[in-house]
Protein backbone atom coordinates (compact mmCIF):
# COMPACT_ATOMS: atom_id res chain seq x y z
CA UNK A 1 0.00 0.00 0.00
CA UNK A 2 2.88 2.40 1.37
CA UNK A 3 4.83 1.87 -2.37
CA UNK A 4 1.74 2.33 -4.79
CA UNK A 5 1.00 5.15 -2.47
CA UNK A 6 4.67 6.76 -3.85
CA UNK A 7 4.40 6.08 -6.66
CA UNK A 8 1.07 7.35 -7.73
CA UNK A 9 2.60 10.65 -5.65
CA UNK A 10 5.83 10.53 -7.84
CA UNK A 11 3.52 9.69 -11.29
CA UNK A 12 1.23 13.31 -10.22
CA UNK A 13 4.90 15.34 -9.69
CA UNK A 14 4.18 16.51 -6.24
CA UNK A 15 7.90 16.87 -5.90
CA UNK A 16 9.85 19.76 -4.28
CA UNK A 17 11.33 20.41 -7.66
CA UNK A 18 8.60 19.66 -10.44
CA UNK A 19 9.97 18.49 -13.89
CA UNK A 20 8.87 21.72 -15.57
CA UNK A 21 11.17 23.61 -12.77
CA UNK A 22 13.99 20.98 -13.45
CA UNK A 23 13.87 22.03 -17.07
CA UNK A 24 13.89 25.65 -16.45
CA UNK A 25 16.81 25.57 -14.06
CA UNK A 26 18.78 23.21 -16.02
CA UNK A 27 18.16 25.62 -19.17
CA UNK A 28 18.86 28.86 -17.52
CA UNK A 29 22.32 26.99 -16.67
CA UNK A 30 23.35 26.50 -19.74
CA UNK A 31 22.48 29.88 -21.01
CA UNK A 32 23.73 32.11 -18.73
CA UNK A 33 27.41 29.78 -19.01
CA UNK A 34 26.91 30.81 -23.19
CA UNK A 35 26.21 34.53 -22.06
CA UNK A 36 29.01 34.62 -19.91
CA UNK A 37 31.79 32.92 -22.17
CA UNK A 38 30.30 34.59 -24.62
CA UNK A 39 30.54 38.48 -23.30
CA UNK A 40 33.88 38.08 -21.76
CA UNK A 41 34.92 37.87 -25.27
CA UNK A 42 32.80 40.58 -26.78
CA UNK A 43 34.23 42.70 -23.48
CA UNK A 44 37.70 41.74 -25.12
CA UNK A 45 37.08 43.56 -27.78
CA UNK A 46 36.36 46.68 -26.48
CA UNK A 47 37.36 47.00 -22.16
CA UNK A 48 35.49 48.68 -19.38
CA UNK A 49 38.66 49.00 -17.87
CA UNK A 50 42.16 48.67 -19.08
CA UNK A 51 43.64 46.52 -16.54
CA UNK A 52 41.33 43.42 -17.18
CA UNK A 53 41.08 41.09 -19.94
CA UNK A 54 40.06 37.74 -20.16
CA UNK A 55 41.70 34.68 -21.34
CA UNK A 56 40.93 33.53 -24.59
CA UNK A 57 40.93 30.18 -23.15
CA UNK A 58 37.64 30.91 -20.97
CA UNK A 59 35.69 32.72 -23.84
CA UNK A 60 32.71 31.65 -25.86
CA UNK A 61 32.65 31.73 -29.65
CA UNK A 62 36.35 32.44 -31.00
CA UNK A 63 36.58 35.88 -32.75
CA UNK A 64 33.99 38.88 -31.65
CA UNK A 65 31.80 38.18 -34.39
CA UNK A 66 31.28 34.29 -33.36
CA UNK A 67 31.42 35.57 -29.73
CA UNK A 68 28.60 38.24 -30.53
CA UNK A 69 26.61 34.39 -32.03
CA UNK A 70 26.72 33.10 -29.35
CA UNK A 71 25.59 35.80 -27.06
CA UNK A 72 22.33 36.44 -28.82
CA UNK A 73 21.91 32.59 -28.67
CA UNK A 74 22.11 32.67 -24.89
CA UNK A 75 20.18 36.02 -24.85
CA UNK A 76 17.06 34.58 -26.29
CA UNK A 77 17.30 31.63 -24.74
CA UNK A 78 17.41 33.11 -20.92
CA UNK A 79 14.68 35.65 -21.91
CA UNK A 80 11.72 33.06 -23.13
CA UNK A 81 13.02 30.19 -20.54
CA UNK A 82 13.03 32.97 -17.76
CA UNK A 83 10.05 34.93 -18.21
CA UNK A 84 8.72 31.41 -18.64
CA UNK A 85 9.97 30.61 -15.26
CA UNK A 86 8.82 33.66 -13.54
CA UNK A 87 5.73 33.22 -15.14
CA UNK A 88 5.24 29.73 -13.59
CA UNK A 89 6.62 30.53 -10.31
CA UNK A 90 4.32 33.08 -9.63
CA UNK A 91 1.10 31.34 -10.82
CA UNK A 92 1.69 28.12 -8.67
CA UNK A 93 2.76 30.36 -5.74
CA UNK A 94 6.48 28.96 -5.85
CA UNK A 95 7.79 32.12 -5.03
CA UNK A 96 5.50 32.78 -2.21
CA UNK A 97 5.88 29.61 -0.49
CA UNK A 98 10.15 29.64 -1.01
CA UNK A 99 10.94 32.81 -0.90
CA UNK A 100 9.02 35.04 1.23
CA UNK A 101 9.20 36.41 3.85
CA UNK A 102 12.69 37.62 4.20
CA UNK A 103 13.58 39.12 7.88
CA UNK A 104 16.40 41.51 7.79
CA UNK A 105 17.05 39.65 11.42
CA UNK A 106 17.11 36.27 10.82
CA UNK A 107 19.06 37.13 7.46
CA UNK A 108 22.08 38.93 9.51
CA UNK A 109 21.56 36.04 12.02
CA UNK A 110 21.91 33.41 9.44
CA UNK A 111 24.65 35.04 7.48
CA UNK A 112 26.93 34.92 10.89
CA UNK A 113 26.18 31.11 10.81
CA UNK A 114 27.18 30.88 7.30
CA UNK A 115 30.71 32.64 7.52
CA UNK A 116 31.37 30.60 10.88
CA UNK A 117 30.85 27.31 8.96
CA UNK A 118 27.91 26.54 11.57
CA UNK A 119 24.97 26.47 8.63
CA UNK A 120 22.85 23.63 8.88
CA UNK A 121 20.65 22.67 5.89
CA UNK A 122 18.95 19.43 6.67
CA UNK A 123 15.79 20.21 4.76
CA UNK A 124 15.68 20.74 1.75
CA UNK A 125 11.71 21.81 1.39
CA UNK A 126 13.07 25.05 3.16
CA UNK A 127 15.19 28.00 2.24
CA UNK A 128 17.13 29.57 4.92
CA UNK A 129 16.92 33.77 5.16
CA UNK A 130 20.44 33.29 2.81
CA UNK A 131 19.20 31.23 0.67
CA UNK A 132 15.79 33.37 -0.31
CA UNK A 133 17.73 36.57 -0.14
CA UNK A 134 20.32 35.20 -2.61
CA UNK A 135 17.51 34.10 -4.88
CA UNK A 136 15.24 37.05 -4.91
CA UNK A 137 18.68 39.15 -5.37
CA UNK A 138 19.17 37.16 -8.61
CA UNK A 139 16.21 37.49 -9.98
CA UNK A 140 16.29 41.19 -9.78
CA UNK A 141 19.77 41.10 -11.44
CA UNK A 142 18.39 38.60 -14.34
CA UNK A 143 16.16 41.26 -14.66
CA UNK A 144 18.27 44.11 -15.24
CA UNK A 145 20.77 42.45 -16.92
CA UNK A 146 18.20 41.66 -19.86
CA UNK A 147 16.81 45.16 -19.72
CA UNK A 148 20.35 47.01 -20.21
CA UNK A 149 21.26 44.05 -22.50
CA UNK A 150 18.54 45.39 -24.76
CA UNK A 151 19.47 48.98 -24.60
CA UNK A 152 23.58 48.17 -25.19
CA UNK A 153 22.38 45.82 -27.85
CA UNK A 154 20.53 48.99 -29.83
CA UNK A 155 20.18 51.90 -28.21
CA UNK A 156 18.61 53.44 -30.82
CA UNK A 157 15.44 51.46 -30.70
CA UNK A 158 15.27 51.41 -27.10
CA UNK A 159 16.50 54.76 -26.00
CA UNK A 160 13.52 55.06 -23.95
CA UNK A 161 15.64 53.08 -21.77
CA UNK A 162 18.48 55.67 -21.55
CA UNK A 163 17.55 57.95 -18.48
CA UNK A 164 17.71 54.51 -16.57
CA UNK A 165 22.02 54.24 -17.18
CA UNK A 166 22.49 57.86 -17.85
CA UNK A 167 24.20 57.02 -21.84
CA UNK A 168 25.35 54.12 -23.71
CA UNK A 169 28.77 53.50 -21.97
CA UNK A 170 26.58 53.50 -18.41
CA UNK A 171 23.96 50.90 -19.36
CA UNK A 172 27.61 48.92 -20.77
CA UNK A 173 28.86 49.37 -16.82
CA UNK A 174 25.31 48.16 -15.69
CA UNK A 175 25.60 45.00 -18.18
CA UNK A 176 28.79 44.25 -16.88
CA UNK A 177 28.36 44.89 -12.99
CA UNK A 178 25.09 42.97 -13.48
CA UNK A 179 27.48 39.77 -15.06
CA UNK A 180 30.16 40.17 -11.77
CA UNK A 181 26.94 39.97 -9.85
CA UNK A 182 25.34 36.82 -11.51
CA UNK A 183 28.74 34.78 -11.47
CA UNK A 184 29.34 35.54 -8.04
CA UNK A 185 26.06 33.82 -7.31
CA UNK A 186 26.89 30.79 -8.98
CA UNK A 187 30.05 30.30 -7.17
CA UNK A 188 28.29 30.68 -3.84
CA UNK A 189 25.08 28.59 -5.55
CA UNK A 190 27.68 25.80 -6.58
CA UNK A 191 29.23 25.92 -3.74
CA UNK A 192 26.50 25.29 -1.22
CA UNK A 193 25.08 22.66 -3.84
CA UNK A 194 28.47 20.94 -3.32
CA UNK A 195 28.54 21.05 0.40
CA UNK A 196 24.77 19.60 0.29
CA UNK A 197 25.22 16.61 -2.30
CA UNK A 198 21.53 15.66 -2.07
CA UNK A 199 20.50 19.18 -3.35
CA UNK A 200 21.88 18.69 -6.52
CA UNK A 201 20.28 15.20 -6.78
CA UNK A 202 17.00 16.66 -5.67
CA UNK A 203 17.85 19.00 -9.19
CA UNK A 204 18.40 15.99 -11.35
CA UNK A 205 15.13 13.94 -9.61
CA UNK A 206 13.21 15.70 -7.95
CA UNK A 207 13.92 15.68 -4.85
CA UNK A 208 11.51 14.35 -1.76
CA UNK A 209 7.38 14.41 -1.44
CA UNK A 210 6.13 17.90 -0.53
CA UNK A 211 2.75 18.08 -1.12
CA UNK A 212 -0.01 15.88 -1.35
CA UNK A 213 -3.42 15.09 -2.23
CA UNK A 214 -5.55 13.45 0.26
CA UNK A 215 -8.59 11.24 -0.73
CA UNK A 216 -11.44 12.51 -1.06
CA UNK A 217 -12.87 11.75 2.31
CA UNK A 218 -16.79 9.95 1.92
CA UNK A 219 -18.88 12.23 4.48
CA UNK A 220 -20.94 9.92 6.56
CA UNK A 221 -24.02 9.79 6.11
CA UNK A 222 -26.00 8.60 9.23
CA UNK A 223 -28.57 5.23 8.95
CA UNK A 224 -32.38 6.87 9.73
CA UNK A 225 -33.43 5.46 12.81
CA UNK A 226 -37.19 4.41 12.80
CA UNK A 227 -39.44 6.21 14.73
CA UNK A 228 -41.05 4.31 17.36
CA UNK A 229 -44.92 3.70 17.12
CA UNK A 230 -47.58 4.42 19.32
CA UNK A 231 -47.79 0.74 19.99
CA UNK A 232 -44.31 0.16 21.06
CA UNK A 233 -44.43 2.97 23.04
CA UNK A 234 -47.24 1.82 25.05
Amino acid sequence: MGSGTGKSLARHGLRLHPLALRIMHWTNAFAMIVMIGSGWKIYNDEVLFGWLHFPDQITIGGEAQGALQWHFLGMWILTFNGLAYLIYGTVTGRFRRMLLPIYPRELIATAWDAMRFRLKHDNLTSYNAVQRALYVGIILIGIVQVVSGLFIWKPMQFSELMPLFYDFQGGRLVHFLCMAAICAFLVVHVSLALLVPRAIIAMLAGGPIVEATKPQEIPHTPVPQPVPSAEAAS
